[in-house]
């Protein structure tokens, strides 16, 4: 699933990146050199003068920077403090559940589908004559644009049947464009609407489920099953229960439920023998009685028409009826149904559903007003407060489980994603240590990545990790920077300490440059608007939140580690040194 859905996204990110480093190395230093002439920027005009004054106010930021890098490394344990404080925020702002859990974005399409359920026995034409009512209601809103009514039908969503039922009826609502009803959500829409229906028609049952590009089916799904199908059937009803009281759970559903009333005729075999009686001649009898017989047909002036032919003045939900009903036996005699059988009252299930040779139920439910992933969540911490009983066994289906699948795959490619970069490091530097200091920058952009999803009230999502992703590699070039030219330094004879002191300042504008660019850039996906926009805002906050954590806290924390692994690298050369030292002077006393 994964790879379907962002293979495309992946090799358009890497085509372009190469592309950009192709251009880098040939074309940029070409027009550099061609059209690239240095000019000292006079006061003549108000452009310059806005150039020049941006100028010395970058210059004070860089020297104020270095200021503030020297005293970083000279208290390097406060500024750990505040790092790991940071982190700890980060976590606590985690656990407040402002950041919600779902596969990918619904989307705000304008469009929800509503069902009506009616009690079982509401016959179709009742059900036409309330839902025309319903339907009548609905129009009269401002802000609904079309309504689609399909009465007593199947129902369009994916994972449906595909049978229609008397007392059920569906609406899909479109609604006005966004610019028309001044930005109102579709689910504060759908809210209102059903409390409002529900007020003027209360006898009936409403679900409701946005519609977004992608067509699909409950997101929340769980499968039970087990040997005893009355056990299965207890533990079902019971998890519907506590479903229906999570926030955000809505038209929560068991796909066996309890059929229409009907009547089992439970024949006698030896009162049927004496009274000239078979299976299968009462059956058939029996069927003609209840739905009549349509083996004929009437053609007229061409048009053939089928005749069905049935019992007159015979009413078959009256169980007095159906005891006296008559079936005359093959010698000619009358004998009522009372005579040879029992008639019984009794609900017969909708469905039965196996999982694996077993008896099976699913439970389904849409998650309105909060990210599916959340509600199950939810589900599973229930879960594991009171575990199911013993020999019954629950699967997830449907969106839960491909979110599972998918954040378990990105969590996989995050691992191996970070180890290719400290192997490419490696093998730029011939070093293990250093390539080590710069993967810090990765650790501190997921705290403005987490905190940027919390300010702007996004989910995390496919898209959202991909962003993390993708933030590994921007956020380790500003590591790059300042670790690859302090090594110069150090190369050219520099203090350690001044060398990193120096690189930073020196390195600070093309990190600004960078960082900045792609900030404003990633600001119109991230407020975009527009059609599916809620797939990528996730990742584009995500980006921008870990690229301004990571301009602000690795320019310190960089260097801070730097310095770190020099210094102890300094004390474990001199405390060698002196390890040595005595050995060589006895070496040269013996002599």
């Amino acid at each position: 699933f994964v790879a379907d859905m962002l293979k495309q996204f992946s090799v358009v990110v890497v085509t372009s990146t190469l592309t950009s480093l192709l251009v880098g190395f040939t074309l940029t230093p070409w027009l550099a050199s061609r059209i690239g002439i240095k000019e000292d920027l006079k006061p003549t005009n108000y452009f310059n003068r806005f150039l020049l004054w941006f100028e010395q106010q970058l210059d004070k930021f860089i020297n104020w920077y270095g200021l503030q890098l020297e005293w970083v490394l000279s208290h390097k344990l406060i500024f750990t403090g505040i790092v790991v404080l940071l982190f700890a925020m980060t976590l606590g702002i985690m656990k407040q559940g402002i950041i919600g859990k779902e596969l990918i974005s619904t989307g705000d399409q304008g469009k929800f589908r509503m069902a009506l359920e009616f009690d079982k026995s509401t016959s179709i034409q009742k059900n036409n004559l309330i839902a025309q009512q319903v339907e009548t209601y609905i129009l009269q809103q401002k802000e609904v644009a079309t309504v689609f009514s399909n009465v007593g039908g199947p129902s369009t969503g994916i994972g449906s049947l595909g049978v229609g039922s008397t007392n059920k009826t569906e609406f899909t609502i479109q609604l006005k464009s966004k610019k028309e009803l001044n930005n109102l959500a579709t689910e504060e829409f759908m809210k209102t609407l059903r409390e409002d229906l529900k007020l003027k028609y209360p006898a009936i049952n409403y679900s409701m489920a946005a519609l977004g590009l992608i067509p699909r089916s409950a997101p929340i799904e769980i499968t039970l099953s087990g040997s005893n199908l009355d056990l299965v059937m207890k533990s079902g009803n019971e998890l519907k229960s506590i479903v229906e009281k999570i926030p955000g759970a809505d038209n929560v559903r068991l796909s066996v439920e309890t059929g229409s009333t009907e009547y089992k005729i439970i024949p006698d075999k030896d009162k049927m023998q004496r009274l000239g009686l078979t299976t299968a001649y009462v059956g058939t009898n029996l069927r003609t009685a209840f739905t009549g017989n349509d083996d004929a047909t009437l053609t007229e002036n061409g048009t053939e028409y089928p005749v069905r032919i049935w019992l007159d003045e015979f009413e078959r939900k009256n169980y007095d009826d159906v005891k006296r009903l008559s079936i005359v036996n093959p010698m000619g005699l009358p004998i009522e149904v009372s005579q040879f059988a029992n008639v019984e009252r009794d609900n017969s299930p909708s469905l039965l559903e196996r999982k694996d040779r077993q008896p099976a139920i699913t439970l389904t439910a849409d998650a309105l007003g909060r990210p599916s992933g959340t509600v199950a969540d939810e589900v599973v911490a229930y879960l594991k407060k009171n575990p199911l009983t013993d020999g019954i066994n629950m699967t997830w289906g449907s969106d839960i489980k491909r979110q599972n699948d998918s954040f378990g795959a990105l969590g996989s490619v995050l691992m191996i994603s970070f180890l290719l970069i400290y192997l490419i490091m490696v093998a730029l530097y011939d070093n293990f240590v250093y390539p080590f200091v710069a993967l810090f920058s990765i650790l501190v952009a997921t705290i403005g990545a987490f905190l940027a999803l919390n300010l702007a009230l996004s989910n995390l999502s496919l898209f959202a990790l991909l962003g993390l992703i993708m933030l590994m590699g921007l956020v380790v070039k500003n590591a790059i920077l300042i670790v690859d030219f302090t090594n110069q330094l150090k190369a050219q004879g520099m203090y350690y300490k001044a060398a990193l002191i120096k690189a930073g300042k020196e390195r600070m504008r093309p990190i600004l440059m960078t960082t900045l660019a792609m900030v404003f850039g990633m600001l119109p996906i991230a407020l975009a608007k527009g059609t599916a926009s809620e797939w990528k805002n996730g990742l584009a906050w995500v980006i921008i939140g870990g690229l301004l954590s990571s301009l602000i806290l690795t320019v310190y924390l960089v260097p801070m580690m730097y310095y770190v692994v020099d210094r102890l690298k300094e004390k474990f050369g001199k405390n060698t040194a002196r390890r040595k030292t005595p050995q060589i002077i006895t070496n040269e006393t013996i002599s």
